[in-house]
């Protein structure tokens, strides 16, 4: 019985030994035959043309390509590559899982080129033959299994890497070239230097770090030398933007996932951060020290940053959570943020630089608890969640920044702008003799004013969220900023403290000092609502009730009529387009008729006015007496003027 299983063995490991030996001989065919048919395969998928001039085993495992180039169809050269060796683990090469160990490679360039409106790319963002599983789900977490375990396993322990280059050029003759003199691993940890010419600019920095692709593990850090900082390539003249910075690093691990969940975590760093851009702020913005931990699950169809992520820049940290779904054939979003108890002044002493101006320097006492929730169903935007409070505990300013947030409650000096440029500066006070307090206007026009604005400005601290809900829901529909959620509170903040530039910052530092004003009831209601009456612009270069009222209808704003009223309130969204208004009789637009059935309906409703008050209001009580007649005359509109109609929905937004 021995005698015949030992047989038995003896004939098997002859015939493995055998197989051994003939696919020793037949390698190399085996492999350019398996080469070639994946070859045609991407050929075929994404349009382009591969071709090499060697292609061979050398020993057992290692495998070495000489002349490779990947040329898209009608389209300048891709990629160009001198040698490429790649060691396998012979084991692993057994049972036909392919595991490098090993890269070597000298002399590869990858260029980037857009002619015109084609660019040598476009082929891997327009490939048409989808995987048929992915078309009817959305297997986003084997899509990253996959992608994860294609990378770890293509990752070596050891490699040395020549000379090589990813070079960019556009229609405009814009050149970018990034270069690898040389670049080894060695015992898992690498270091290179990173040569970046950008349009004649050179510039060098240091990369360096670890690759473990058992334990699924890589980190690297890019440094700056001595007294330099590393700017981000291509933005520049890409987006007119400026990225720079001391030291930036990151990690990635990847443990192994599921068809089902997919999680990553690691961390991102960045120390000297300069950024610029118009619409980021007029100043160069400045993060001294950002640390971004994360941890990402990716699911069948979602993608989520866990609440344990945690995120610092400077002294304030938080945790955020972001979900992104999708669901048949919309997304839904899901973001949020929830801080308790946390020492004011780790939020204001982290204000990166140059993005608050007004703030800089602002130290506060006390607690604060962030509370932030977005949630939005793409298929059904009526639905969407908004909420954002910032709520206090012991909270006072300790020291002012740049600014005096207080300015308001004494006579200052405002200056009007026009196109981001000032055009007039003027005093607030009694020294302004156009200045007029609240009992020497009308009754009639802060009433009309407020229903059309900002009824809850009285008694909100700030902020209206449904209003806030109500815009973004709008935007959301329409794919543009179409439709603000300023309160007067905003409107005020925005006029007398920023500058009319339109970019993040402002609209950041607008938030915080309107809720540092309101908070803190820096300044009383009453003030404010008396000093936008004296700002809000209400024609060319008119700015306050009192120009309003002697401009239109020669006469003190104690005496404007109800209708009159209604009418001034009307054109504070637009007012640059008052000639829009008109007709060529000089008489209002049939349309202000639902404006004015609306705002006089609200004012009855509350009780603000009498029902007979609004007796024989109506459009066609206004009548121009003012120097504004000649201005809404026909044949005085500029060329450049348009004629924009602004109809009663767009008033009461």
């Amino acid at each position: 019985m021995k005698k015949k299983y030992t047989k038995y063995i003896f004939w098997f490991l002859l015939a493995l030994f055998a197989l051994i030996i003939m696919l020793w001989v037949l390698r190399n065919p085996l492999m350019r035959g398996y080469a070639n048919l994946k070859i045609n395969r991407i050929e075929e998928k994404y349009d382009l043309h591969i071709s090499y001039q060697k292609l061979h085993f050398t020993g057992f495992s290692t495998l070495t390509m000489r002349g490779l180039f990947v040329v898209p169809n009608h389209c300048d050269t891709l990629l160009r590559a001198e040698n490429i060796s790649v060691a396998l683990s012979p084991l692993k090469l057994l049972f036909l899982q392919p595991q490098v160990t090993e890269i070597n490679a000298n002399n590869i360039l990858i260029s980037l080129v857009k002619n015109g409106g084609i660019s040598n790319y476009d082929c891997f963002f327009k490939n048409k033959k989808l995987d048929t599983d992915n078309q009817t789900t959305h297997a986003y977490a084997t899509r990253m299994k996959r992608i994860l375990d294609a990378l770890f396993t293509m990752l070596p322990s050891s490699a040395s890497l020549k000379n090589f280059a990813v070079s960019y050029k556009n229609n405009n003759g814009d050149k970018l070239l990034i270069e690898l003199p040389l670049m080894n691993i060695r015992d898992h940890r690498f270091r290179t230097v990173v040569r970046t010419t950008e349009n004649g600019s050179l510039s060098d920095c240091i990369c360096e770090g670890v690759v473990e692709n058992a334990k699924r593990h890589v980190e690297a850090q890019l440094i700056a030398h001595q007294g330099t900082k590393i700017s981000i390539p291509f933005i520049g003249y890409r987006w007119n933007a400026m990225v720079q910075f001391d030291t930036l690093s990151f990690s990635v691990d990847a443990p192994h996932g599921s068809s089902s969940l997919q999680q990553m975590n690691g961390q991102t760093s960045v120390c000297g951060l300069t950024l610029h851009h118009e619409r980021i702020s007029p100043d160069t913005v400045q993060l001294d020290n950002g640390i971004f931990h994360w941890n990402i699950n990716v699911g069948p169809d979602y993608a989520e940053l866990d609440s344990t992520t945690n995120v610092r820049f400077n002294r304030f940290t938080c945790n955020p959570y972001l979900k992104i779904q999708r669901r048949d054939t919309t997304w839904h979003v899901r973001a949020a943020v929830d801080k308790r108890n946390f020492l004011a002044d780790d939020l204001f002493s982290s204000l990166p630089k140059g993005l608050f101006y007004n703030l800089e320097g602002i130290q506060t006492e006390g607690f604060l608890t962030w509370h932030f929730l977005l949630d939005v169903d793409f298929g059904k935007l009526d639905n969407l969640t908004f909420e954002s409070t910032l709520t206090s505990k012991n909270f006072y300013i300790r020291k002012m920044g740049n600014t005096n947030l207080s300015k308001m409650n004494e006579p200052f000096q405002y200056t009007a702008y026009e196109q981001g440029a000032p055009v007039r500066t003027f005093e607030i006070g009694p020294a302004n003799p156009s200045f007029r307090t609240t009992d020497q206007i009308s009754r009639f026009l802060p009433l009309s004013i407020l229903m059309s604005e900002d009824a809850g400005f009285f008694h909100h601290a700030g902020f209206l969220h449904d209003a806030l809900r109500e815009s973004l829901i709008k935007d959301l529909k329409v794919r543009r900023f179409a439709r603000g959620g300023s309160t007067l509170s905003m409107q005020l903040v925005k006029n007398v403290f920023l500058s009319r530039n339109k970019t993040i910052a402002r609209k950041l530092e607008e938030i915080l000092i309107t809720w540092l004003i309101e908070n803190n009831h820096l300044t009383s209601k009453d003030r404010m609502f008396e000093v936008y009456m004296n700002i809000v612009e209400w024609g060319p270069l008119i700015y306050g009730a009192s120009e309003a009222s002697h401009f239109y209808f020669d006469k003190e704003p104690s005496q404007l009529t109800l209708s009159e009223c209604i009418f001034l309130a009307g054109i504070i969204p637009k007012p640059k387009h008052v000639r829009s208004c008109f007709d060529e009789s000089e008489h209002l637009k049939s349309y202000f008729k639902s404006f004015y059935n609306i705002v006089s309906r609200r004012l009855v409703s509350r009780e603000l006015v009498m029902p007979e008050d609004t007796i024989g209001c109506s459009p066609d009580a206004v009548v121009i007496t003012g120097p504004a007649a000649s201005y809404l005359r026909r044949d005085t509109i500029p060329v450049e003027a348009p004629i924009i109609e602004i109809l009663p929905e767009q008033i009461l937004q």
